[in-house]
This record gives structure tokens, sequence and C-alpha cells, in this order.
């Protein structure tokens, strides 16, 4: 199959039969994935504080620090819940939050030396905009900050914070917030010293059909340049609770809207081995059919999630459901480490 190109992927996404390119994108999974396995990963997500002071309309999360629901989690707090990943079989942490003033760059460190030597996990952290941030505030270069956070136990990063890679829809929906520039700034140098990361999209704001084509053809360039994406990963937006529902009449998107996007984006993502299901906003079930339209991960077990939860969608599933979910979907489940080796096969 050869390579769309955007204005392919465009008339495709707004034109194309959602069968046909259901097809489309299962064909090229089939090739990447021959072997028709499944892969998902135990881990934990520790938001490590809710304090944030970029304020996206979006986000229904965040607090400002003088709320009475703001916290930043203790080093003890956070070991405790690394022990108990660990002790259930998990291999990596998701550590983010929000943008914490009080929080620099020493703390950091000293939190992921503490933990690394404590613990033998994958420290899997920091979103651009958290990098971002640490670099302006200390005034020393994005490159110097991911090699110091790197040196101290950050191993990979996570592609939160990307949104819409659209400046006119960031301006909208988070001000605050890096452009789609310093997004990118941040993965490229990331990768340039050997750091994975994920590249993300939260849709289903204001964007339109060309930015999120837009959006793709930006990671999948970049992708091009450096190949330090493991995996590709889309969700949408919830807009319960959020300033922007309460300013626009948003919807969520629809199942059929997700697979749609999910498919175009195992097609036109030719570069990146893996898409991951979002059963964490569509629920196990369409997670499923997610494996027809072009995944192969099912993400994480998720031992802990709050970030969408604080946005009233609660979907929690046990790690034998999402075996129980693969196998009968057809496939044979894989638990995966962070950088998509194979540790364990369920038959």
């Amino acid at each position: 199959m050869n390579r769309i190109n955007k204005e392919e992927a465009l008339s495709l996404f707004k034109e194309g039969s959602f069968h046909d390119i259901g097809y489309m994108a299962d064909e090229v999974r089939k090739r990447l994935h021959p072997e028709n396995t499944v892969t998902f990963i135990i881990d934990r997500n520790i938001n490590y504080t809710n304090i944030c002071i970029n304020k996206c309309k979006f986000c229904a999360f965040y607090r400002d620090e003088d709320s009475k629901d703001a916290y930043t989690l203790t080093d003890d707090e956070i070991f405790d819940k690394i022990d108990e990943t660990i002790r259930l079989g998990g291999t990596q942490i998701l550590l983010q939050g929000g943008i914490n003033p009080k929080l620099d760059l020493d703390y950091f460190c000293r939190l992921f030396k503490e933990i690394k030597q404590r613990f033998d996990i994958n420290i899997h952290g920091l979103s651009p905009t958290e990098i971002m941030y640490l670099a302006q505030r200390h005034s020393i270069s994005v490159n110097d900050t991911l090699k110091t956070l790197n040196a101290s136990g950050l191993d990979s990063i996570p592609g939160g914070g990307a949104e819409i890679l659209s400046d006119r829809v960031r301006d909208v929906i988070s001000p605050k917030k890096i452009k789609t520039s310093q997004w990118l700034e941040v993965m490229e140098s990331a990768h340039k010293i050997g750091m994975k990361t994920t590249a993300t999209m939260m849709f289903g704001s204001i964007e339109t059909a060309e930015e999120i084509i837009m959006h793709l053809e930006l990671i999948r360039d970049l992708q091009d340049r450096t190949g330090g994406f493991t995996a590709f990963i889309p969700w949408s937006f919830q807009p319960s609770f959020t300033r922007l529902s309460k300013e626009m009449d948003i919807q969520p998107a629809t199942a059929v809207e997700y697979l749609r996007l999910l498919a175009i984006s195992r097609i036109f993502l030719d570069n990146i081995k893996n898409i991951q299901a979002s059963w964490v906003t569509q629920g196990i079930k369409i997670a499923q059919v997610a494996l027809f339209f072009g995944a192969n991960d099912m993400g994480s077990t998720m031992l802990e999630e709050n970030v969408v939860r604080s946005a009233g969608v609660s979907y929690r599933v046990t790690m034998q459901e999402i075996i129980d979910a693969i196998k009968d979907a057809g496939f044979i489940p894989v638990q995966r480490d962070t950088y998509y080796n194979h540790i364990r096969r369920y038959e």
C-alpha cells in the first residue's frame, strides 16, 4: 500500500465509506502485526498534583492553589502507589500533573532519583507542556532540561498536551498552554537524545477535519525525521464539567466518529507501528471494535485514572477483563512493556 498524502486522507476522512475505511485500516494492522496479537501494559496513572496555572477550558481536573480540593502528593504517597503497582505486576508508572509553580526542576530530579533507588519501574512522565514550563522557568534549553530529567530517571515521555496541533484551536481551548511548535520541539529534542515518546490527539472539541489531518501530518513528518514515537493514541473530548462545554454546546463524539478517526490514523500514520484503543473514553466494547479499525493495543490496565474521571466518564476494567475482551475478539493477549517488548502471552 502506497503512502497517502494529506489531500487523499482528508477526502477519505470526510467522504469515505465507514466500512471501507475500517477495512483499509484493518489491512494495515494485519500487515504491521501479522502475529494476531493485541498488547496491553500494567501500569498506573499517578497525577502528582491537580494544581495548574494553565486552566485549560477543556479540563475538569485542574484546581487553583487555594481550592479546597487542591492537592500535591507527598513522596510517601507516590511511593505507596508505585509499590502497589509493582505488587500487581506493573512495569510502568505514568507520572503527570498540572503546572504547579511550587514544583521546579530540582523537585522532579530528586523525586525521579528516589523512585529509581527504591523501585525497578519505568518512569513514563511529564508531558511536553510540563517540560517546556521547566525549561522556561529555569531559563535553560529544552535539550538540557530533557538531558537533566533523563539522567535523573525519566525514561520516556507521554504525548499529553497535544490536543489538536493547531494554534487556532489551542488559542480557544487552552490559550495559556504551549503552542504547536513547542510541543513538537520537545518531542523532537527527546527523540534526538534517545528518549522514546508517544503521540496523542484529543478530538471532538472545535477542530475541523482539515486540522485533524494537519495534526496527523505533523506527527508523521516528525516520525519520518526521528522514529521516536512508539505509538499513537487518539481519544475523544469529554465535555462534562468543563468550561468549554459551558461556553459552547459540544456533544461527546460518537463511537462511529471515534472509529472513523482511529481508522484514518492507522492508514495515514504508516511509520508508527502501534495504535492504541481508548477503552477509558469509549468503554471496553467499542475498544474491542477498535481492534478491527486499526488498533493493535489496548493501552493500560490503568490501576488509577483521575483526569478523564473528573469529566464524568468512569469506565473501569480489570486486567482479566482486558484479557477476556482481547480473546473474545479473536486475538492473543500479550502483556508488554513501555517499548512494546512482549513480556507474557495469554494463550
